[in-house]
């Protein structure tokens, strides 16, 4: 099936992968990124069913489907 790959370092803390979760897989970080932001982090990678809804919306290309 496959998981998602986050780049903290390319997240602009817009959320609307966050949003997009079907199964909300997906948090605000508590550590800042490179940036400034708090960036998305997967809280419960278990649940992910790689649908990749998150990497689609993601304006700033920090999420990538990657397959097993």
């Amino acid at each position: 099936m496959g998981r998602i790959v986050l780049n903290r370092d390319k997240c602009k803390a817009c959320y609307l992968c966050v949003d997009a979760c079907p199964k909300k897989v997906l948090a605000q970080d508590t550590a800042v990124n490179v940036l400034g932001y708090y960036p998305v982090k997967v809280n419960k990678e278990e649940d992910c069913i790689g649908c990749a809804m998150c990497a689609r919306v993601c304006p700033d290309i920090a999420i990538e489907k990657v397959y097993k």
